[in-house]
């Protein structure tokens, strides 16, 4: 008999280069000018890399950003949400290896689009959101 567990009632650690990331959004959008996005994933449309926050670091991972700044993860490049619960709160944390971070900033990146093929219009980059990486 398998025992299914929704939520782990801890703490957690990334062990080697690996990444926990929190924060990663997948349903509805809402715009700035209040336009509802409906939830996209498992469309063509929701095929796009995606911010998460780092909620941990692995030991070995020396990559210069830290816990608490906003990485960019290759489409598909993350671990099934697990939910954790312990002193901050409520989490749904997922895994992230380190080769799959494409960006980084230390600020939530707000409305920023990777490429045409994926929005309404030209793509639009803007390269003060992202982290000046090495």
């Amino acid at each position: 008999m398998s025992i299914n567990l929704n939520t782990i009632n801890s703490d957690v650690r990334a062990i080697g280069k690996r990444v926990i990331v929190s924060n990663m959004h997948f349903g509805e959008q809402k715009t700035k000018s209040g336009l509802i996005l409906r939830d996209d994933d498992g469309t063509t449309r929701g095929i796009y890399p995606r911010w998460g926050q780092v909620y941990a670091k692995g030991p070995e991972n020396k990559d210069p950003y830290e816990v608490g700044h906003w990485i960019l993860i290759e489409h598909g490049r993350w671990t099934r949400g697990v939910k954790i619960e312990n002193e901050k709160g409520e989490f749904e944390i997922r895994m992230v290896d380190q080769e799959n971070i494409l960006a980084f900033s230390e600020e939530k990146p707000d409305e920023v689009q990777i490429g045409a093929e994926y929005s309404d219009g030209p793509a639009e980059i803007r390269p003060e959101a992202f982290g000046a990486g090495a």
